[in-house]
């Protein structure tokens, strides 16, 4: 760890005429693998920071959100807690060498339309500017939206796809089958499978447009035209349907979350049933919801998708391997 940190020098380039070596003291290399995982150790004390004002922060790399729950009416004292919170991260920031950009800074108001038309402060004071509540952010690649409907993130995953198709279309007589595959999976169903848990519980005619869009890519593979029927096609590519996909997806991380392998925030949202002091290791506790976003929670639509296993597919002792071929044949029924 020390000759990874220490020892480094940098040079800059201008104008052909290069400058002193400099050492560097501070910061890591960029691209570097042990780069994202030292710079969440640095800023580990952010997240003491950021709940002492009794929010939630989640971070990925350098990629930080914070989040907090209020009742609509309540909403004026939310946001100025969150103004509290931000001042203190930007000093903890500036004593640790990092800056806060707060111009790049975004807030969205998360929730049903009825709440959503309730909400007057559009407008959150960020430091030294003001950000416009914002109706759909991009997260780590994917859009969401504020009333969680995704259909932003629908319309640019089927947007993306059917331009890879457009693009590819000009090569389709120098692949081969095999070759076809290999740039669809890379180019297109990439992008549908990309965080699709997050699409549990979305509209039919969203799933539609998903499915056009693996319809699309299943027949520029197999040549089939499009009054040909899809189902076979998609049965010989060993393709599961978009709905069924999705709850291959969200099914295997309950299963990872049972055994141990997810982190924590996900681990804890999927416990096994106990009655009394004996636990029952065939089913998942699912909380009571009384909405339909309420269902969507991983919480709540992982445990439900579990319980509706065939009881042999949910012994503890099954592998990884074999759970996923069982899963996949009992979706593909």
């Amino acid at each position: 760890m020390r000759s990874f940190v220490s020892g480094r020098t940098q040079q800059v380039l201008y104008d052909g005429q290069l400058s002193s070596v400099q050492p560097l003291q501070f910061g890591v290399p960029q691209g570097s693998v042990l780069g994202p995982l030292l710079f969440v150790m640095y800023t580990s004390e952010l997240h003491q920071v950021v709940s002492s004002h009794g929010l939630i922060l989640h971070q990925y790399a350098d990629d930080c959100q914070v989040y907090l729950s209020t009742f609509v009416g309540d909403a004026p004292d939310a946001v100025e807690r969150f103004c509290r919170c931000l001042v203190d991260v930007e000093d903890w920031m500036s004593t640790s060498r990092l800056r806060l950009n707060s111009t790049e800074t975004q807030v969205m108001w998360l929730g049903s339309k009825h709440q959503l038309s309730k909400i007057t402060n559009r407008d959150v004071p960020i430091i030294s500017s003001t950000a416009h509540a914002m109706d759909t952010s991009r997260d780590l690649g994917v859009m969401v939206d504020s009333s969680l409907t995704m259909a932003d993130q629908v319309a640019a995953i089927c947007r993306g796809a059917y331009y890879q198709l457009r693009q590819l279309r000009s090569i389709t007589q120098s692949l081969s089958s095999e070759a076809a595959n290999t740039v669809v999976q890379a180019f297109i169903t990439s992008r549908l499978d990309y965080c699709n848990s997050l699409l549990y519980g979305i509209t039919d005619s969203l799933f539609r447009r998903l499915q056009s869009a693996q319809n699309a890519a299943a027949r520029f593979i197999s040549g089939a035209r499009r009054s040909d029927y899809i189902t076979p096609v998609l049965r010989q590519l060993h393709w599961l349907p978009v709905i069924q996909h999705v709850q291959y997806t969200l099914t295997l991380l309950v299963y990872k979350s049972l055994r141990g392998l997810t982190p924590l925030y996900l681990s804890e949202e999927c416990q096994l049933a106990t009655v009394g002091d004996r636990r029952e290791l065939r089913s998942c506790h699912v909380p009571r919801t009384q909405t339909k976003l309420g269902d969507r929670a991983f919480q709540v639509a992982g445990p439900r998708l579990w319980n509706s296993l065939p009881p042999s597919m949910r012994l503890p002792d099954i592998g990884p391997n074999e759970f996923k071929r069982l899963l996949k044949t009992h979706l593909f029924v």
